[in-house]
């Protein structure tokens, strides 16, 4: 296949998607397209059936919800030792515009916006979500390869505490 967007859970299964950067229990993580809040991780399904979570039967949740809340840790240790400004995760399974089981994990930062960082991340203005200036690029490789570490040795750091 020459597009690997346009099958997201198979490119990832065949190693196609460039973004795939590590493997978890019941999927493989990678960083988001869009990164204007730095660390921005998606966990995919490695079941390409599964459209909901319910699709799952019990043993492939439990990995694939253990593989959300490794990925959500990585993140929030990652994402806190870069920037003192980190504030929180938040975790959501939405499904509503990609058709298959997958979990975003966007870190929340202090430097947000006030009409938006107590808010859900989906307020932040459209502009945003295509910036070429935070599009995933090589300048996020330094984050990336932290939230790795972290999924493969959580012991890899401690997140600051919060004042």
């Amino acid at each position: 296949m020459d597009d690997w967007r346009a099958d997201r859970v198979g490119s990832a299964l065949r190693g196609e998607d460039p973004r795939v950067f590590a493997r978890v229990p019941g999927g493989f993580v990678a960083m988001g397209d869009a990164q204007f809040l730095p660390g921005y991780c998606v966990l995919l399904t490695d079941d390409p059936a599964a459209t909901r979570l319910s699709d799952l039967d019990a043993g492939a949740r439990r990995d694939y919800l253990d593989g959300v809340a490794a990925l959500a840790e990585a993140v929030e240790g990652a994402c806190g030792a870069a920037d003192p400004a980190f504030r929180r995760v938040n975790i959501e399974i939405l499904g509503n515009a990609s058709p298959f089981l997958h979990t975003h994990v966007w870190p929340r930062y202090d430097w947000e916006p006030d009409e938006v960082v107590r808010r859900p991340v989906w307020v932040h203005p459209v502009e945003r979500w295509h910036d070429p200036a935070t599009a995933l690029g090589p300048q996020h490789d330094a984050l990336r390869q932290a939230i790795a570490r972290r999924l493969t040795d959580p012991a890899a750091g401690t997140p600051p505490a919060r004042p």
